[in-house]
């Protein structure tokens, strides 16, 4: 039996000309182009402040209010630690340098201790310490950070490390000092600032990178749709891991998200039940909002339910959208689980033929690139009720 085509990861390849790879946001951000998605054989060309005409009167549109924290980190590896300490002077660190060190934080596992990347990784095995500083090398014991590196971590090829702070001091302050927003590798050229790479309404850190859906929203665009009758709720989905990691295998029913922590509030289980009681749709604002509200719906009661707590739910093409109507979302990378979820709601093949139409009309694709919109009648499961 000849495999099914939307279960093997080559069949989500493309060819994208690397000048299509965004490398800073338009300015103003709303005035990036929208490719809006009508029906599965009819779209039209947009720029994303048209989305107040394109929606309609109660519908809600669902945004991830998750903030991008400064995970990027640059040290040493310590050969060896001492404190001299004075009743006369403030206590000093000395060590021997081990060498640069790069840290790129993923998720909080418990107080203090992260799953991370790290660079160089083979120097960094269970027990080594880095030391990250605010001033430099030599600097007062209070300007510098150490932590411990405590285990690998098979499924991402991480690290699991552990920061040792100074008494009455967070590790959000320090990042705050010593950190720096990471910014994905495709982006190579970028003069973007660190707030460009923030949604306006980004307000609960904990993501080492942004959902870039909503990048395209300012606060005027949402007055704008607030007066057209267009109602927003807020879910959290800290962008971990989970949602850039490439998929390795052929058969993609063999891939394993890797799980991120989620939280849709009852407020917001309560507007989508009323929005949907009215006749409204629920309008996803990125494949994180998706992912959030698919994994609340509960299948014993027949209904989304509050939920908070981690979710590895992975869309592909057969997946019975319970939630979510319509979706906004960015141009993804190839073979990627993103261009998978998609690809569940109207169709690889219809999704594969919006890319080449994208790249014909030179759209810019990833974080800062340009965005599609995937009305509720493009959807496959709305041509099947019909």
């Amino acid at each position: 039996m000849e495999k099914n085509k939307d279960l093997c990861l080559s069949s989500y390849d493309y060819e994208l000309p690397p000048s299509l790879i965004a490398q800073d946001p338009v300015n103003p951000r709303d005035h990036s182009r929208l490719l809006v998605v009508h029906s599965t054989k009819d779209h039209d060309h947009r720029f994303f402040y048209d989305l107040p005409n394109l929606l309609k009167p109660g519908d809600l549109l669902v945004i991830n209010n998750t903030k991008v924290i400064p995970a990027r980190l640059y040290g040493q590896k310590l050969d060896s630690l001492s404190t001299s300490l004075s009743q006369s002077t403030p206590p000093h660190l000395s060590f021997t340098q081990g060498g640069g060190v790069e840290v790129l934080l993923l998720e909080q596992q418990t107080h203090n201790r992260w799953l991370a990347l790290v660079k160089p990784g083979k120097r960094l095995k269970p027990g080594v310490k880095i030391v990250f500083n605010r001033v430099g090398i030599g600097a007062n014991a209070s300007d510098y950070l150490t932590a411990t590196v405590i285990d690998y971590d098979l499924p991402t090829g991480g690290r699991v490390i552990e920061f040792h702070l100074p008494p009455n001091e967070t590790l959000m302050g320090w990042l705050s000092t010593i950190g720096q927003i990471p910014l994905p590798p495709y982006i190579t050229q970028s003069q973007a600032t660190s707030d460009q790479y923030q949604t306006v309404y980004a307000s609960q850190p904990g993501a080492v990178a942004a959902p870039t859906a909503g990048l395209h929203f300012t606060p005027e665009l949402l007055k704008r749709l607030d007066r057209a009758g267009i109602t927003k709720a807020e879910i959290t989905l800290h962008v971990g891991v989970g949602t850039f990691r490439p998929v390795e295998v052929e058969d993609v029913t063999e891939h394993v998200m890797h799980a991120e922590w989620i939280e849709v509030l009852p407020a917001v289980v309560a507007q989508i039940k009323h929005t949907k009681a009215q006749g409204g749709r629920i309008i996803a604002v990125g494949t994180t909002v998706v992912r959030s509200l698919e994994a609340a719906y509960d299948p014993i009661h027949g209904e989304i339910s509050p939920f908070c707590g981690k979710t590895d739910l992975f869309i592909y093409p057969g997946y019975p959208w319970q939630v979510v109507d319509g979706l906004i979302t960015n141009f993804h990378l190839p073979k990627s689980s993103l261009l998978m979820l998609v690809s569940s709601l109207i169709g690889r093949q219809r999704l594969l033929d919006l890319y080449q139409e994208a790249i014909l009309h030179e759209y810019r694709f990833y974080s800062f690139g340009d965005a599609m919109l995937i009305l509720p009648s493009a959807s496959i499961q709305s041509q099947i009720a019909q």
